[in-house]
């Protein structure tokens, strides 16, 4: 599903390599007042964070002493269009009504919903199971055909009560009575995230490539090939293909196991919360955007700068983040249907995009492209090039406080460079005083250059930190399920990871890790005048 070309870029003494992808890589509540714990937990004998006292009825370490439930994969997808549904919102807060629409050819099924965490390693923890319901085919989707958007006119078939439920990311499982099994994604959302450390599901990212129905913002019908018939706007009304749960399990489950076995103060959120409510960080101690995040909104991106220039830390644990331009709009006006923030927008070119000349600012080509020209390294601090590759990580800077005492200088942790990288490039707007941590040789598409994971800091006291790979978050995953590491790889990405989210939490990490710029320490970029400027912090 990704393609790239290369546009290379020529600075003299120094190549740097610009490969740009072409294809791919709700309603808010008001906030409550926080409840501020007076306990301390030390950490590395050297610092204090707020413990994870209770957060809108969440206990972090008392809800996983909880029995997991292991079981809570799919055992058998069936025929294509056996059991399939969707959540008629991304999110809701605990105790609001949960509303599924959901298309069976079986005689009845049942919803079971699991709630995402560490659990003694299960992952997950059943938290409800309803009565067999009775099962009914709704009616085929429909094709808007001017923007090639797949929809379907389908009513909720059951609504389930989420009180008592914490708020977190679950799948709820549908079976089928004729043993087929899909998932259904949904997050409870946080009443705020006062003190907190913000884990956002990137559901517009999932949308993005759900090609339900045979058409996603990627290709039509005939796969892979056919980007002239992909989707302009996709829509939150259809399943997600496959096993129905988008990008969770691979890229996000794996972060959130391990945010919940440190027992952190967490809060959970979608980035369409982000792109709604621009007070959705409003005293965080930290966004955590996992693994694939490539789909963001002109609200979304400005929210988050906005935080980060108020001292709220970030964490990118992906590559290819913040690279597409999205609007969301409202779905068509039907009963029984939720309507704001249901429709994804994204032409990936100017023209034929009805925004392209009357809102320029709105225009959905790529970040870094013109008429909107805001490349996203500006806020990750690295610049998306090229997939797909397959590389050992390598450790540049072993005396920065993430490597410290983990790793030295050249540690290889194999195999966590891909599918998709990113560089730090000073050709492009890069934060001052950015300091590389890794710095991978990769050869992509017949070009050789490196896959960076960098580390800024803010005057806001904010620290930036981007993974630079998109198989971060998978190294996380020690039940070996695709093994895209050794056990030692990821448990070095654990360590490291596990210092990042502990020191986030504490509050503003350029505070007490203030980046120490060396880009032009970096062979390639030695004497060069753009990357001794990007360098001075």
């Amino acid at each position: 599903m990704f393609a790239a070309v290369a546009a290379g870029v020529t600075r003299v003494p120094v190549l740097l390599f610009v490969i740009v992808l072409a294809a791919g890589c709700s309603s808010a509540a008001a906030p409550v007042q926080a409840t501020r714990s007076s306990q301390r937990t030390a950490v590395d004998g050297r610092r204090v964070i707020p413990s994870a006292a209770p957060m809108d009825g969440l206990d972090v370490a008392s809800e996983n002493a909880k029995p997991g439930s292991r079981n809570w994969r799919i055992r058998r997808l069936g025929g294509p269009h056996e059991i399939e549904g969707f959540a008629t919102r991304t999110d809701l807060f605990p105790g609001q009504p949960l509303h599924l629409a959901v298309s069976t050819t079986a005689s009845s099924y049942t919803v079971r919903a699991y709630r995402a965490g560490w659990y003694g390693g299960a992952q997950m923890r059943q938290v409800y199971v309803s009565a067999a319901l009775p099962g009914r085919r709704q009616g085929a989707s429909a094709l808007i055909a001017a923007t090639y958007t797949v929809t379907t006119a389908w009513r909720p078939t059951t609504t389930i009560d989420t009180t008592g439920w914490p708020p977190g990311a679950y799948l709820l499982r549908l079976d089928a009575s004729t043993g087929a099994q899909r998932f259904v994604p949904v997050t409870l959302r946080s009443q705020h995230a006062v003190g907190a450390l913000v884990l956002m599901d990137a559901v517009t990212n999932w949308q993005a490539y759900n090609a339900w129905g045979d058409y996603s913002l990627y290709h039509g019908p005939a796969g892979e090939s056919d980007f002239t018939h992909r989707s302009r706007v996709v829509s939150f009304d259809r399943p997600y293909d496959g096993d129905g749960q988008g990008d969770f399990v691979g890229n996000e489950l794996p972060a959130i196991s391990l945010a919940e076995k440190l027992h952190l103060p967490l809060a959970y959120a979608t980035d369409v919360d982000l792109h709604a409510d621009p007070h959705l960080l409003d005293g965080a101690r930290g966004l955590i955007s996992m693994g694939h995040d490539e789909y963001w909104s002109t609200a979304m991106r400005n929210a988050a700068t906005s935080a980060r220039d108020r001292g709220v830390n970030i964490a990118f644990l992906g590559a290819n983040a913040v690279f597409r331009h999205i609007r969301l709009a409202d779905g068509p006006l039907r009963d029984g249907a939720d309507r704001v923030d249901r429709m994804e927008v994204n032409y990936k070119r100017r023209y034929g995009d009805p925004a392209n000349g009357k809102d320029d600012a709105e225009v959905t080509v790529d970040w870094r492209e013109p008429p909107v020209s805001k490349p996203e390294s500006s806020l990750t601090g690295t610049f998306y090039e090229c997939n797909p590759v397959k590389a050992d990580l390598v450790v540049t800077d072993p005396t920065s406080w993430l490597w410290r005492g983990i790793a030295s200088a050249g540690t290889r942790v194999r195999g966590i460079v891909g599918s998709e990288y990113d560089r730090v490039n000073p050709g492009v707007p890069t934060p001052k005083g950015i300091e590389v941590l890794t710095h991978s040789p990769v050869q992509c598409r017949g070009i050789r250059s490196y896959s960076d994971s960098a580390y800024y800091s803010e005057p806001s006291g904010a620290g930036v930190f981007d993974a630079g790979t998109s198989l971060w978050v998978a190294a996380l995953d020690q039940s070996c399920r695709g093994c895209v590491t050794t056990p030692a790889g990821s448990a070095l990405v654990a360590a490291v990871t596990t210092r990042l989210l502990t020191a986030m939490a504490v509050g503003p990490l350029g505070a007490s890790h203030p980046a120490v710029g060396n880009l032009s320490a970096l062979h390639e970029y030695a004497g060069d005048p753009i990357a001794a400027r990007v360098n001075a912090g």
